[in-house]
């Protein structure tokens, strides 16, 4: 019988929560704990929570609440650990709160609740450490925080203020995953674009070679381990144009995740967006001519104060214009502790509902008619899972969880995590259907 102590986990946000909650895993792991996915056969539940919205809070709150009553020894970290008088009120019970990125304060935690095995074995971590996501993708955080101060966000706040990996670190942990396997990196950060500005582009060493802590840099030297390499996060600030080379050589996936959140000067001037002054139609145009194959993908706020029909008009004719291939929309809600929640002319809940099922609506075309645009043409795939009619897969333009997917018929000599080449047949305005092209 194994005598070793069992933690349950509960990973709630975004990617880069959880890329905390892999490492929380690996040092545990590391130690001799073991892992188990009920709250009965924990000895106990580490809740790693999110506190970037009010709606996130009270998920977080509630999650913690489910895992008290289900299992009683409760350990919470995360953003919202950040507010530890909060989670006390509501749930006395739990034994320990401790902040984002705090893992040696979790590690201690669990510590004091269960002490660790005696003689742990550090082999029993895989290679690439623990992970969260399937064997063949992997999410690769190259920054902490954020040196913005958008109206609508408490990140600086929750994270602090931007810290950049050094380039050999970020480097070799890529390598590392790639030998564990992994076929995807997806690179993430509050603010991807940004990194390394806060370390002046530190220089560093990587198999020979001096490496500058910048983003272009760095993903030239991360091409070379032949991933696919996603990258998420990228504000367009003007040497974002260095990396569509990159795609064009395919070196990159062409795919760029740009959270524009709006398209009205006025509203992206009240949000304090950076990078807003940008002559972003251009641009998108730009790249499209040196990668045509090129994936956009944004997020938008509609509802945002002060935001008045014209505002949303605009936004509307730019998406128009801009024609991006994937959209996320958010309804604006007040955040506790946001500096929008001080600005005047509120927009009624109603108008921001109508806006956003038009915007959605509005958005669907544009995206459907993108992927019809793919019927007839060969397209990359990498393979995710398969139920019992067929496989499904993502195409370079689309990232896990966030966007589309790929379906493909069964076939015996296709495995999950294969790459692969297949021509689609169809298209809605999310998924697209493929059949392999023979080998």
């Amino acid at each position: 019988m194994n005598s070793s102590p069992r933690i349950g986990f509960v990973s709630l946000g975004c990617p880069k929560a959880l890329v905390d909650s892999e490492r929380i895993l690996s040092r545990l792991k590391s130690e001799g704990y073991l892992t188990t996915g009920d709250y009965q056969g924990a000895d106990v539940v580490v809740v790693n929570t999110c506190g970037f919205l009010d709606s996130a809070r009270d998920e977080s709150l509630d999650a913690i609440g489910e895992a008290i009553a289900e299992n009683g020894r409760v350990i919470v970290t995360g953003c919202l650990g950040r507010d530890a008088s909060l989670i006390r009120d509501r749930h006395p019970e739990v034994l320990a709160v401790t902040g984002p990125q705090a893992y040696d304060a979790v590690v201690d935690a669990v510590h004091e609740v269960v002490p660790p095995p005696h003689d742990p074995f550090v082999d029993l971590i895989p290679p690439g450490g623990i992970r969260l996501t399937p064997r063949h993708y992997a999410y690769l955080k190259i920054s902490e925080g954020c040196n913005h101060h958008c109206r609508f966000c408490i990140i600086p706040t929750l994270r602090g203020r931007l810290a950049s990996r050094s380039a050999n670190d970020v480097l070799n942990e890529a390598e590392a995953l790639a030998e564990a396997g992994v076929k995807e990196l997806i690179v993430i950060a509050q603010d991807t674009s940004a990194y390394g500005v806060d370390i002046g582009y530190a220089t560093s060493q990587w198999r020979g070679q001096t490496i500058k802590a910048r983003i272009t840099e760095l993903c030239e030297a991360m091409s070379e381990l032949g991933l696919w390499i996603r990258l998420h996060y990228v504000y367009p600030y003007p040497h974002v144009d260095e990396l569509i080379p990159l795609m064009a050589d395919g070196r990159l996936l062409p795919y760029l995740d740009i959270p524009f959140q709006h398209a009205s000067p006025k509203v992206l001037r009240a949000m304090r967006r950076p990078a807003s002054e940008a002559r972003t139609l251009d641009r998108i145009q730009s790249w499209r001519q040196q990668v045509p194959e090129l994936t956009l993908r944004s997020s938008f706020i509609v509802g945002f104060p002060g935001e008045t029909d014209e505002d949303f008009d605009h936004l509307i004719d730019w998406l128009h214009e801009a024609k991006l291939d994937r959209v996320g929309c958010f309804r604006y809600e007040p955040v506790t502790g946001a500096a929008a929640n001080e600005l005047p002319n509120a927009v009624p809940s109603e108008v921001t509902e109508e806006r956003w099922h038009r915007l959605m609506s509005a958005q669907q075309a544009i995206s459907h008619a993108r992927l019809a645009e793919k019927i007839g043409h060969k397209i990359d795939v990498i393979i995710d899972a398969k139920d019992s009619e067929q496989f499904i897969g993502r195409s370079a333009g689309d990232a896990p969880e966030i966007d589309g997917n790929v379906f493909l018929p069964l076939n015996e000599r296709i495995q999950i995590g294969d790459r692969l080449t297949a021509v689609v047949d169809d298209a809605d305005a999310y998924d697209l259907w493929a059949r392999p092209v023979p080998a």
